[in-house]
């Protein structure tokens, strides 16, 4: 779950990094989120991401330090799909934690939710409120 707020300060971020990908990791307790952290897309690429890796330690030691979980990672995809490509599926690493893909479709941003359930990403829902 994300409250608005944290919808908001998703959305700044992801409209920033255009025309390239956004990333972030989202940290919460039982699946609701406390903290956004925004991350730079190593690659800046339109296509493509990668987490500067020093940022991304510094947001798990604080994810550490606050006594918080890694319940999901965000990324954007510019000019879409609205669900993970080949190389989201190939590269993911974090197993039981949500992936959220936020799309701009129609001048619009959307979000859906997937999880790793073996091979293959399953749609979960996401309450933003």
């Amino acid at each position: 779950m994300l409250s608005l707020d944290h919808w908001k300060h998703m959305l700044q971020h992801l409209q920033a990094c255009l025309p390239e990908e956004a990333c972030g990791l989202i940290g919460g307790k039982n699946n609701r989120a406390a903290q956004i952290f925004p991350i730079e897309n190593e690659f800046h690429s339109p296509v493509r991401f990668r987490m500067k890796p020093e940022q991304q330690l510094e947001a798990f030691l604080t994810l550490e330090k606050n006594g918080l979980d890694l319940i999901g990672i965000y990324h954007s995809h510019p000019t879409g799909p609205d669900h993970p490509s080949e190389t989201d599926r190939s590269e993911f690493a974090y197993p039981g934690t949500a992936y959220l893909i936020v799309s701009l479709l129609d001048a619009n941003w959307k979000v859906r939710t997937y999880q790793m359930n073996g091979e293959q990403f399953i749609e979960i829902p996401i309450n933003i409120f």
